[in-house]
């Protein structure tokens, strides 16, 4: 078993203007709190410097042993990332979060609280309800786009959730393989996949209001992306009638 309490999973692709900020925040938090941490960045098939810049901060003797770096033979989108380096992390809890962090790394305490007091499994960051603290917004355009895509997931997938899509998640090491085993998309629509595949298993899901500040930068493309990630609500309901999830 591992002695590790927390994993952080960092999907990266083309991150060399952040990464090495991102970083010196987290290692700046755990020295705050204690907590036997790792860290996984995976980069992505990245075409700068981010894996370099990883690479750099490992050679540094206080946290050699504290973070890794996977790397994708190309890119292949932000859910086979994620996928990797949840299945390949080993701690109790295991967080993923954006390079960018709009939410901050301290907002992870929020979530792993429901987790360590056995109310949940999975806890999630959302932007959308009550008591959630948004700095800088998204353009109007995405706010938009977000709230009518929550629509649909809730319509079409049955979970209930504000916000499927805030890139900060945390589950408990013993649901990681069960869930993220049976993940099929690799792109922007697998949060939704793998909250529906939680939720088909039985595992109790926490949505959790966090602060968010919008970082420039996203990697979604506003003209293509959407109609994958719409088209993918079918997909789910699809794959789970074929029994795909089972």
């Amino acid at each position: 078993m591992s002695n590790t309490f927390l994993s952080i999973v960092i999907p990266a692709f083309n991150e060399e203007n952040r990464i090495g900020q991102t970083l010196r925040g987290i290692f700046g938090f755990i020295e705050t709190t204690g907590y036997s941490v790792e860290i996984i960045v995976v980069d992505d098939g990245s075409t700068d410097r981010t894996a370099e810049l990883v690479e750099a901060q490992r050679r540094k003797p206080e946290y050699k042993e504290i973070l890794r770096l996977i790397r994708n033979p190309k890119n292949l989108g932000k859910g086979y990332s994620v996928r990797t380096g949840m299945l390949h992390a080993k701690g109790g809890i295991v967080l993923f979060t954006d390079a960018d962090l709009s939410a901050p790394i301290a907002e992870v305490t929020k979530l792993m609280t429901p987790i360590l007091s056995g109310q949940c499994e999975i806890s999630i960051g959302s932007r959308a309800l009550e008591g959630s603290e948004i700095g800088i917004h998204q353009a109007k355009a995405r706010e938009v786009a977000g709230r009518l895509f929550n629509y649909f997931v809730r319509k079409l997938t049955g979970l209930g959730f504000r916000d499927t899509q805030c890139g900060f998640k945390a589950f408990h090491q013993s649901v990681i393989k069960e869930v993220f085993g049976r993940q099929k998309f690799l792109d922007f629509s697998f949060d939704v996949e793998v909250l529906y595949i939680a939720k088909k298993l039985g595992y109790r899901i926490l949505e959790i209001p966090v602060k968010w500040n919008h970082a420039e930068g996203t990697k979604v493309n506003m003209f293509r992306d959407p109609v994958k990630m719409f088209t993918s609500l079918f997909l789910i309901r699809l794959d789970d009638l074929r029994g795909r999830y089972d």
